[in-house]
C-alpha cells in the first residue's frame, strides 16, 4: 500500500471516500443545523479524500436548506420511502450518491425487490439478519444492488458476532456484490467498549477480512481476522492489501471523522500532516 512517501498529505488510495458522514446518527447525534456546516468543513479539509456523503434519513430532507451536498440517504421505512425521497432531493441543490434502503419485517424478498424503482443512483440493500440474508444476497447479485451490513447499535444484540460478519462478507463476495456497513464500527481495531461492554468490530479488521475473502479464504479464517486485536498486525496485513478490494468493502457510516482519521494517523497508515 503507498502512503504517499514522506511529507505527504494525500490520502492513500485504499482509504480514499472510505468514511461515511453519519454524524447525525447514534451515537453522535449532532442536531442537522450543526453536521451540515461540519461536513462542509470536513470537505474543505486536507484529509478530505477520506470522507464520503453525509448520512441522512429521508425525514432530514425536509430540513436541509439551500447547502450543496453529497448525500447517502437511508430509507428505513422500505421502498415505499423512495418516490418522497425522489421529489425531496429534485427540490434541493444535492446530489444523492447512495440510497440504503431497509427490507422491512415480514417483507419477503421478491417483493421487496419488486418494489424497488429503477434509479440511477446506487442502491444499498440492507441484508437482514435473517432468514431472508442468502436470498437478498442473491437478488443484489441478479439486479445489481448493493448490500449494508448492520455493523453494531445501541444494544448489544445488534453487533453481529465475528462468525456471523464473517459468513456475511463472505457471501457478498462470492456472490460478487459490492458492500457497506454501518453503525458500531467506532475504531479502527476490534475492541470491548469500555463503557457498555459491547463488543465492537474495527474496521481495519473488516478491509482485511475482505481481502482474504477476496482471496478466497474461508469463513474460519475471516472469523479470526476480526477477531483480531493487534492494530500494528492489522496495520501489517494492509501494507500488502490492494486497492481492488474497496471494490467490495467501499465505505462504512461513522459520526465521527476525526476519531477514525487519527487512529488511522497513530497506526502510520496516513500521514499526520492531513490532520496537523
Amino acid at each position: 500500500m503507498d502512503l504517499g512517501g514522506p511529507g505527504a498529505t494525500v490520502i492513500p488510495s485504499l482509504f480514499k471516500g472510505l468514511l461515511d458522514d453519519a454524524a447525525v446518527f447514534p451515537p453522535g447525534l449532532m442536531p442537522l443545523a450543526d453536521a451540515v456546516p461540519a461536513h462542509v468543513r470536513h470537505r474543505a479539509a486536507p484529509y478530505r479524500e477520506i470522507v464520503g456523503p453525509l448520512v441522512l434519513a429521508a425525514p432530514d430532507l425536509a430540513g436541509l436548506g439551500d447547502t450543496e451536498l453529497e448525500l447517502a440517504i437511508t430509507a428505513p421505512g422500505g421502498p415505499a420511502q423512495l418516490p418522497e425521497v425522489f421529489a425531496r432531493a429534485a427540490e434541493l441543490p444535492v446530489r444523492p450518491a447512495a440510497l440504503e434502503v431497509a427490507v422491512p419485517a415480514g417483507m419477503s424478498p421478491a417483493e421487496f425487490f419488486g418494489a424497488l424503482p429503477e434509479s440511477e443512483v446506487p442502491v444499498f440493500v440492507e441484508v437482514p439478519r435473517d432468514e431472508r440474508r442468502a436470498e437478498v444476497i442473491a437478488r443484489c447479485a441478479e439486479t445489481g444492488r448493493q448490500a449494508k451490513f448492520r455493523t453494531g447499535g445501541v444494544q448489544a444484540e445488534l453487533y453481529p458476532d465475528e462468525t456471523e460478519l464473517a459468513a456475511g462478507i463472505r457471501a457478498v463476495v462470492d456472490a460478487g456484490v459490492p458492500f457497506k456497513a454501518t453503525a458500531g464500527l467506532h475504531h479502527a481495531v476490534r475492541n470491548t467498549d469500555p463503557v457498555t461492554g459491547f463488543e465492537q468490530h474495527g474496521y481495519l479488521n473488516i478491509l482485511v477480512a475482505t481481502a482474504d475473502a477476496l482471496a478466497g479464504k474461508e469463513v474460519q479464517r475471516l472469523t479470526g481476522v476480526l477477531a483480531e486485536r493487534d492494530g500494528r498486525t492489522l496495520a501489517e496485513r494492509l501494507s500488502t492489501v490492494d486497492t481492488e478490494v474497496r471494490r467490495a468493502f467501499r465505505s462504512f457510516g461513522t459520526c465521527s471523522i476525526i476519531e477514525p482519521l487519527t487512529e488511522l494517523v497513530e497506526l502510520g497508515l496516513v500521514d499526520e500532516g492531513v490532520i496537523a
